[in-house]
């Protein structure tokens, strides 16, 4: 069972003031391909698992949009963590109709 959760928002600095969105778009896909438990929204992105394999993406992550061209990043995080398991269903669940 998965022992974390993890929501990250990037902020990447761009080369030129251009727009983040792709640079966003290129963390992201470093997410779907781990292969992990995901939900993108509007301010940032949910993952689910155990909470070492989560922070390792969060660096491929990082290190990935560098390599896009990004001179810089923020990336806040939040995370929850529980030793005897956690899941995004379980916490939202009485809010799906």
């Amino acid at each position: 069972m998965p022992n974390a959760l993890l929501s990250i928002q990037i902020i990447p600095k761009t080369p030129n003031g251009e727009d983040v969105i792709p640079y966003v778009d290129r963390a992201i896909e470093v997410i779907q391909a781990s292969g992990v438990k995901y939900q993108v929204n509007p301010l940032e992105t949910t993952m689910e698992g155990d909470l070492d394999e989560l922070l390792a993406i969060v660096k491929q992550m990082n290190e990935a949009v560098i390599e896009y061209g990004s001179p810089g990043i923020i990336s806040q995080i939040k995370i929850s963590y529980n030793p005897k398991g956690v899941s995004m269903d379980k916490l939202i669940e009485k809010y799906r109709p």
